[in-house]
């Protein structure tokens, strides 16, 4: 097996144009270094040196689509998993659908933040199909989740104005940050 040589190996990322941490600009022309000096600043701005692994919390920017999908199957999985352990407690239901608002009010990306309120509610009654209560078919289980939806409205309500509150925080903070560099 032959060593290759750090300048023979190509560079996985371009490096013109871009910022090295001391200031100066990569590329051809920039200033000292040689083929090596860009690819030790690249290594320290992946992770940081100074935070240990796994002290940081998940910070996902979910677009509209996705957190839809993340609110509609997180909550389908909740009334499955209520369903198993609580016999389908509509109030467990209801304080589980709670987080999961919060975290998409806070998950979603900023340009699509205001569809956040908009999801939860089909959200709520995708995950209410396992806890709703239903005899004898389709008709049974359609009256069983129109009526947990009606029974759990202030679960729902509640939830979906927590979340309201949260995106229009964000969204004024956006606005201003965004008024002061204009």
């Amino acid at each position: 097996m032959r060593p290759v040589s750090p300048a023979a190996s190509p560079s996985p990322m371009p490096s013109q144009g871009r910022r090295r941490p001391g200031g100066a600009r990569g590329g051809s022309g920039g200033s000292g270094g040689g083929a090596g000096a860009g690819r030790a600043g690249r290594r320290t701005r992946g992770a940081s040196a100074t935070a240990p692994p796994g002290s940081r919390l998940p910070n996902p920017r979910l677009t509209g689509l996705g957190s839809g999908l993340f609110c509609a199957v997180a909550m389908f999985l909740l009334g499955c998993l209520d369903q198993l352990l609580f016999g389908a407690s509509p109030t467990v239901y209801g304080v589980l659908f709670l987080p999961v608002c919060v975290l998409t009010a806070l998950w979603v990306r900023v340009g699509d933040v205001l569809s956040a309120p908009v999801v939860l509610p089909i959200a709520f009654a995708v995950g209410l199909l396992p806890v709703a209560e239903g005899g004898g078919g389709l008709l049974g289980r359609l009256m069983g989740l129109v009526t947990g939806l009606a029974t759990q409205a202030g679960w729902l309500y509640g939830g979906t104005l927590l979340a309201a509150a949260i995106v229009l925080v964000r969204r004024v903070r956006w606005v201003r940050g965004r008024q002061r560099r204009g």
